[in-house]
């Protein structure tokens, strides 16, 4: 377990993690925490010096895990109250979660539990179809696979961040399939839809999650007096 060797903090800071190298994700990452934190919280965004700039097979996860630890140990002693992994899929959590007695959750996590909290059948829409069995794995983990279907946009990450038109056609061919098959929230499945929730909601006319914000108000939710 480290701790910080700072017993005060005058303001209460998250540290938001993209694990992958793609600075036009990180970017959408940063822009949706400004946009979505409120006063008194300070949310920094950060994404580690090296490793995939994409992350899209098993040994682009295992890199990118070791670039996600790298940099929490780096940055472990300046008092965060808690981490948020920017991420649909729990890379090294379980190995942050050893480390610091502050809450630490990933947007998978978060935004699976606020969207099955809302009591009726949810979809999550993912980028590439690997992933697909991953996040149903973690919906199964967190005792939430129950009402939970998850889809792939068959998009990858980059051209989901870049809002191609081909991008945008599947990913709103997905959520029109999602409400015709009777379900009552969207989870979005990857940090590249950075931004989306909020305009998808208004022109769709239902519950869309992305984790961000979910992931926010459980870490400010749990942080209590840990800085770790």
């Amino acid at each position: 377990m480290i701790h910080s060797g700072n017993p005060k903090w005058k303001t209460t800071r998250f540290l938001v993690i993209n694990p992958n190298t793609n600075a036009k994700v990180t970017e959408g990452v940063r822009e949706v925490m400004r946009a979505s934190t409120p006063p008194g919280i300070v949310t920094e965004v950060t994404s580690p010096a090296a490793g995939p700039f994409a992350i899209e097979s098993a040994a682009d996860k295992v890199e990118a895990g070791r670039q996600v630890l790298a940099l929490i140990h780096e940055r472990m002693g300046e008092g965060f109250a808690g981490y948020i992994l920017a991420c649909f899929d729990d890379i090294a959590i379980d190995e942050i979660r050893a480390l610091t007695r502050a809450p630490v959750i990933s947007l998978a996590e978060a935004g699976i539990r606020y969207a099955h909290a809302t009591g009726g059948p949810f979809r999550v829409i993912t980028t590439f179809e690997e992933a697909v069995p991953t996040i149903e794995a973690l919906s199964a983990g967190y005792g939430l696979a129950d009402g939970c279907t998850v889809v792939a946009t068959g998009i990858g990450v980059t051209d989901t961040a870049a809002r191609t038109e081909q991008a945008e056609a599947r990913l709103n061919l997905h959520i029109q399939d999602a409400i015709r098959h009777g379900a009552t929230a969207i989870v979005l499945g990857s940090g590249a839809f950075a931004g989306r929730a909020v305009e998808l909601e208004a022109r769709y006319g239902l519950e869309v999650m992305d984790g961000f914000s979910e992931a926010l108000r459980y870490v400010t939710e749990h942080a209590g007096c840990h800085r770790a």
